[in-house]
């Protein structure tokens, strides 16, 4: 059985599939690292949870791979506690994209 078939047993878990495409979101913001010793650098993102259309998850996490100029992997977009999200940045992407705190980088999001 498949969508096309038109069989209306079918027809909701066809247009959940349907609405399974993946979503991209592109941000342009400045590199941070958060104040306290040790703290991790990151790259906040435009976009809200209502923006990318999902319920807050239980523990904030939202699944997504991410770009930042030839270097694509998977992770989760973070809360920062107000509303918005942020990207993580390891030392190891901040190396293979020559990012330093203060640079300006576009983050391509793919839910």
């Amino acid at each position: 059985m498949s969508c096309a078939d038109n069989n209306t047993k079918y027809a909701i878990q066809c247009n959940s599939l349907d609405m399974k495409k993946p979503h991209v979101y592109t941000s342009t913001n400045i590199v941070k690292r958060f104040p306290q010793k040790g703290g991790w650098v990151y790259v906040p993102i435009d976009q809200t949870y209502a923006d990318l259309s999902i319920t807050k998850p239980k523990w904030g996490l939202v699944p997504a791979t991410i770009t930042i100029g030839s270097t694509t992997w998977k992770k989760s977009l973070l809360p920062l506690g107000d509303g918005t999200l942020f990207v993580a940045l390891s030392e190891k992407i901040r190396k293979a994209e020559e990012i330093e705190i203060g640079d300006t980088v576009t983050v391509i999001v793919t839910i």
